[in-house]
């Protein structure tokens, strides 16, 4: 586990600061700019070409028209050659004698007696030819075009109406998603790291693929598998790697899009599920996270969801009722089958469950190779040495890692992945992405001393595992700086942790807390030990109260919680007198006390190695684990683990 050192107190200010030094960075000689300023010349310069376009028109007009006494004066002055006359504008065309261009145009009245009586006199050809009028035309026009705009409004509402009816009648229709044959492109050698349950489930591959080979001894073909296992680990894959090996019709669904806000809907979609299924069987049908639909009936405070309950009853029925479904199988994921109502887990309904665990090492190599298949890795690049530095990784997170490395290398702009961009990568999700370095102030020199502290108990204590590195680079989230240790795979995949383990993990836990008040005083001891006292805390209490690992005798005084909405934890009793509640509190506190003495005596007897490896710490940011063992052998024996581990 990780040792971490906080620093929250001081974000705040440290941001605020770094915020106001980015706003005065900016030279207050600098011209700023004003784009409204700009817009408004614009609209000024344009209003100025508006307003003089009318003028100019009217100028253009005024010289190509005449008045109606000017007309009368031409034509008597015999300067006029001839008149056209349109009758429905009531505009005159007159063209001068001697005049080339555009007639001049002159507005007539309706009655011009002396005009007629004046161009007869002064013999001007007078022409009357009235221009074809569009008004009827355009008017109708424009009326068909409403009534075609209307016409496609009423359209647009029928549609609609008749598409709203029709998911109405589709309501309770099945949303699974049908191929005949499934091409989900993944195959079992694409699937590593979960061998036992690749060879489960091999077993349903041929069971579709072969038949009558099972049915011909009087072997019944399971009815459902059930995946178990954390998030990551590879269970929706596997269930795409059967569609792809078995080449059968293939049903997919989530448990989620069974439940609808209307009571009955649900019950509907499973039976119409089913109904297509057996269209087609033999098949298969995918349901993932069926715990959305499959928890407990009537659990938690005030009864159960109807609707939820009614769609588990049909899927039920479904399965294992009156009617037979000979030749579907059903596989269903889920990450908390505790959660799973019993009746769906019985034989008949899921014959099988099948655990998708976390990898061990030889399923991490395994997944590793798969996903380094696309990816540039350079020759350093050990995937063994990957492999033994990620336990507790699911496949998830190692494909995740191998991408973050090869986004790293591409923003160094490196031609293939080294062992830097891994380390990082693996640093960046598991602990946090790396921040500037601390100045050289109190507050660095503090946090090494809490960093190393830790890191000095892990290499001198007998039982603990040995240090992998220590920094004090600060990481996202708060951290100051991190102690990271190198883990017993085999340990950590049984679980068996012994007391030995416990007690010195307890002590390097608090060898941080210790650091501060032997360096620093009682006065300095600062907030950063707060997760570590948490950890202690809850680890101590455990040890008593569940592991048996105390002076009141190898009781389990305590269970874990059940959820509320489990029928668990409410009104619930105590399963010890208070008296007994007392003892715990003296034991964890004993427990504590004297881990904490001991994380103290051993850091006072390694004053002077702690401040050269501060001083280290301080100098270089980063030490490995190697280097800090080397360090500290020369100074004192190191346990025989941890020359084990050095490799003396």
């Amino acid at each position: 586990m990780t040792a971490h050192h906080t620093s929250k107190h001081k974000t705040f200010w440290m941001t605020l600061g770094q915020g106001q030094s980015k706003r005065g960075a900016q030279s207050p000689s600098q011209p700023r700019k004003h784009p409204l300023l700009k817009v408004a010349v614009g609209w000024m310069l344009c209003q100025t070409l508006l307003s003089g376009m009318p003028l100019a028109a009217q100028e253009q007009r005024n010289n190509n028209t005449l008045t109606y006494t000017q007309l009368l004066e031409q034509v008597e002055q015999g300067q006029v050659q001839r008149i056209q006359y349109d009758p429905t504008t009531g505009m005159a065309e007159v063209e001068l004698v001697g005049q080339q261009g555009t007639p001049k145009q002159v507005k007539l009245f309706d009655q011009n007696p002396e005009l007629i009586e004046r161009v007869r006199r002064q013999q001007v050809e007078f022409d009357v030819k009235p221009k074809s009028d569009n008004s009827a035309a355009m008017g109708l026009l424009v009326n068909m075009l409403l009534l075609f705009f209307l016409f496609g409004i009423v359209i647009m509402i029928l549609r609609r109406s008749a598409a709203s009816s029709g998911q109405a009648l589709n309501f309770g229709k099945s949303k699974a998603r049908f191929q005949m044959e499934a091409k989900t492109g993944i195959l079992f050698n694409d699937v590593a790291g979960i061998d036992e349950a690749k060879e489960e489930l091999q077993e349903v591959v041929t069971f579709l693929k072969e038949t009558e080979r099972f049915t011909s001894i009087g072997a019944r073909i399971p009815k459902g598998v059930l995946l178990v296992g954390p998030p990551g680990t590879g269970k929706t894959l596997l269930a795409k790697a059967v569609a792809g090996e078995a080449g059968v019709p293939f049903f997919s669904i989530s448990g989620s899009e069974f439940v609808e806000m209307f009571v009955g809907v649900g019950a509907s979609r499973v039976r119409d599920l089913f109904r297509k299924a057996k269209e087609n069987a033999p098949c298969l049908i995918f349901i993932d996270e069926i715990d959305a639909v499959g928890r407990q009936r009537g659990a938690g405070i005030g009864g159960g969801n109807d609707e939820r309950e009614q769609t588990l009853n049909q899927l039920l029925t479904e399965m294992d009722g009156f009617e037979g479904n000979t030749g579907i199988i059903v596989i269903a994921a889920t990450n908390r089958p505790d959660v799973l109502d019993t009746a769906l887990l019985r034989p008949g309904r899921f014959d099988r469950q099948v655990t998708v665990d976390l990898p061990g090492y030889k399923g991490r190599l395994g997944i590793l190779e798969v996903h380094g298949r696309t990816k540039k890795l350079s020759e350093e690049v050990s995937l063994e040495a990957i492999a033994r530095k990620t336990p507790g990784l699911s496949g998830a997170d190692l494909a995740n890692l191998l991408n973050e490395a090869a986004i790293l290398t591409a923003r160094r702009r490196k031609e293939a992945i080294t062992g830097l961009e891994i380390d990082d990568a693996l640093d960046r999700i598991t602990i946090g992405m790396t921040l500037n370095p601390l100045l050289d102030s109190k507050k660095k020199r503090l946090i090494a001393y809490h960093e190393v502290g830790h890191a000095l108990l892990m290499t001198l204590l007998e039982h603990s595992d040995p240090l992998n590195k220590v920094t004090i680079i600060p990481r996202s989230g708060g951290v100051g700086g991190f102690a990271q240790q190198t883990f017993d795979e085999e340990m950590i995949d049984s679980g068996f942790y012994s007391r030995a383990w416990l007690r010195d993990r307890i002590t390097i836990t608090l060898g941080g807390r210790a650091a501060e008040q032997i360096v620093f005083g009682d006065a300095e001891v600062t907030i950063g030990a707060s997760n570590d006292l948490r950890v202690v805390a809850d680890l101590t209490r455990e040890m008593v109260t569940r592991y048996g690992m105390s002076d009141l005798g190898p009781l389990a005084l305590e269970s874990p919680e059940a959820e509320v909405f489990l029928g668990g934890g409410w009104q619930s009793r105590s399963e010890y007198s208070e008296e007994v509640a007392s003892k715990i509190d003296q034991q964890v506190k004993a427990i504590a006390q004297g881990c904490y003495e001991k994380a103290l005596d051993l850091i006072s007897q390694h004053r002077p190695l702690m401040d050269h490896l501060v001083d280290l710490l301080i100098d270089r940011e980063t030490i490995e684990g190697e280097d800090f063992r080397q360090i500290v052998a020369e100074y004192t024996p190191l346990p025989k683990k941890q020359l084990a581990a050095s490799g003396k």
